[in-house]
């Protein structure tokens, strides 16, 4: 059984820094399909016009991703073309929006695409499409799973969620 929870996809970035030039380093992409998480994700090689003075010591030591790992990474022309490819029409889910949105539309602009979103709160999204023991669920796995803060792993723990919240549903209505 398919679940409306399946034309959205989780985002998560990691960045250079918190500060307001920074920029995307790693993208995560999570979903569900035919009842399991599909996951992608991408280091991501530094555009010439992002400033490095944006790049933060203290965020790599949050991330674990050493600026050197960033040099050989896929361009972002290669990244946006990926994830373009991979949306397929979902919409784009986030636990930061305000972040992500600033690290996507930094992202795509450096390319020339077009920004799909908007990225829509993962909050919102829930509270839409589950209720009830399902919600409960979905958000006591969510709270329950650490946080990696690496960008594919942080965007599967949402799309994990989401997964046993549609499992409760199946569940209780199989019971009915």
């Amino acid at each position: 059984m398919t679940h409306a929870i399946e034309k959205y996809a989780a985002l998560d970035f990691e960045a250079s820094s918190l500060s307001a030039d920074s920029w995307p380093i790693e993208v995560g992409l999570s979903w569900l399909a035919g009842g399991e998480v599909v996951s992608w994700s991408s280091l991501i090689r530094p555009a010439g016009e992002w400033p490095m003075s944006a790049w933060s010591h203290a965020s790599e030591q949050v991330h674990g991703i050493p600026f050197e790992a960033l040099l050989d990474a896929p361009t972002p022309q290669t990244v946006t073309s990926e994830i373009r490819a991979l949306l397929a029409g979902r919409s784009l889910v986030s636990d930061a929006p305000d972040f992500d949105g600033r690290w996507l539309e930094r992202l795509m602009n450096v390319t020339g695409a077009p920004v799909p979103g908007p990225i829509l709160d993962f909050d919102h999204v829930n509270f839409c499409h589950f209720h009830g023991a399902s919600l409960d669920s979905l958000y006591e796995r969510f709270e329950r799973s650490a946080v990696p803060h690496r960008a594919g792993p942080d965007s599967a723990r949402m799309a994990r969620a989401w997964l046993r919240a549609v499992q409760v549903t199946e569940s209780r209505c199989a019971r009915s």
